[in-house]
């Protein structure tokens, strides 16, 4: 049996994810900083497959270069989704003060109703 959207929202902890929102946000800001800042020095270039020192190293060291470049990558993607949750949970709160507003006003409205109503 499929779960609905509205189930998965209704039980997702939102003062959780508000509180935790910007903790989030500066998070991946100091991992980008720290790995995004660090250039990559190895070559990459292939490196020969043969089994001197020489070649093991060049090969490691082109294999450290690639790693470097997912790793900035990934940095990247963490980043850009640390700060749409950030987005995201402005949003929804903004949305929740709204709704209170919107039924603040409705009870209001039933208050007048029932006193023109009941005089």
């Amino acid at each position: 049996m499929p779960i609905g959207w509205g189930t998965i929202l209704a039980n997702v902890p939102w003062s959780d994810v508000i509180k935790n929102a910007p903790a989030v946000a500066e998070g991946a800001k100091k991992l980008w900083k720290k790995v995004g800042g660090k250039a990559s020095t190895a070559s990459t270039a292939p490196a020969p497959a043969d089994d001197t020192p020489e070649g093991r190293l060049a090969s490691l060291e082109a294999r450290v270069a690639e790693l470097h470049g997912q790793m900035q990558t990934a940095g990247e993607v963490i980043q850009s989704l640390a700060e749409q949750n950030a987005q995201l949970i402005a949003r929804v709160e903004k949305t929740r003060r709204r709704l209170l507003a919107l039924a603040v006003g409705n009870v209001v409205v039933v208050i007048v109703a029932l006193s023109v109503w009941l005089r």
